[in-house]
């Protein structure tokens, strides 16, 4: 695939989020639902940013001894740009976690999103749907994949001059594969497709699927930005499956 066709596919994955988001107008009380959960988690999110921004300064200073003799501006310069680090990294840490978490704990409430788009898009809808307990150990892994991407962050960030803009743009292309991946994951297990099957899927249109996820990373970057994306995001999740379970190719091997 060339890169002019990535570009565009990551246009099309991207204006799914936007399809996603004009279900506001259309269906305000659905979306609603998705804000529940999604404000709750925020808010413990938003509580940790705060104590990070009180005490990264302390951190910092904690964590870089060997620069206590230096010169106060060397000093001063490398303690800001490691602080500068670690709070990017803690916002990339939260965006892929928060994702996780928010789909954990709302699972009933993004579910019945999910399931009013499978209708509105016509044909009956799946029920081999992954269950409760699946979709929080898929969130918890997501989580978890979230720690290790911000801690590849911080590394990346360490490298001098353009080490932080490197981490912060590779921590948001790789957490957005992730999200996208992640909230797909609910339409394409709900049609039977295990593991290798949903990736196979993803591979038919790797622009359009990292275009919908890296607009939706850009926009939980947003202050409160997640709160109000986060059931366009499910919402158009559920369209771009389908659109990409329509398209030519092989038919995904189902689980089981």
């Amino acid at each position: 695939m060339s890169i002019g066709a990535v570009g565009m596919g990551m246009v099309g994955g991207a204006g799914f989020l936007l399809r996603g988001a004009a279900q506001w107008r259309v269906r305000p009380r659905l979306m609603l639902l998705g804000v529940l959960p999604a404000l709750l988690v925020a808010a413990v999110v938003l509580a940790a940013l705060v104590g990070l921004l009180l005490t990264v300064g302390d951190l910092v200073t904690w964590a870089t001894p060997f620069a206590d003799d230096w010169a106060e501006a060397l000093r001063g310069l490398l303690r800001l740009g490691l602080a500068v680090v670690v709070v990017l990294a803690f916002v990339v840490l939260a965006s892929v976690t928060f994702t996780g978490l928010t789909l954990a704990v709302g699972d009933p409430f993004y579910a019945r999103i999910w399931s009013e788009i499978e209708r509105m898009l016509g044909g009956e809808v799946p029920e081999d749907g992954p269950g409760f307990w699946r979709s929080a150990v898929d969130g918890l892994v997501l989580a978890g994949t979230g720690v290790a991407l911000g801690l590849g962050v911080v590394v990346l960030g360490l490298l001098p001059v353009v080490g932080a803009v490197v981490g912060v743009v590779l921590g948001v292309v790789v957490s957005g594969w992730l999200l996208a991946g992640e909230l797909l994951s609910r339409p394409l297990e709900a049609r039977g497709m295990d593991r290798a099957a949903r990736a196979e899927v993803l591979r038919r249109d790797r622009g359009a699927v990292l275009g919908f996820g890296v607009a939706t990373q850009l926009c939980f970057l947003v202050p409160l930005g997640a709160v109000a994306v986060m059931p366009a995001a499910v919402a158009g999740a559920t369209m771009l499956a389908r659109d990409l379970l329509d398209r030519p190719g092989r038919a995904p091997q189902r689980a089981g």
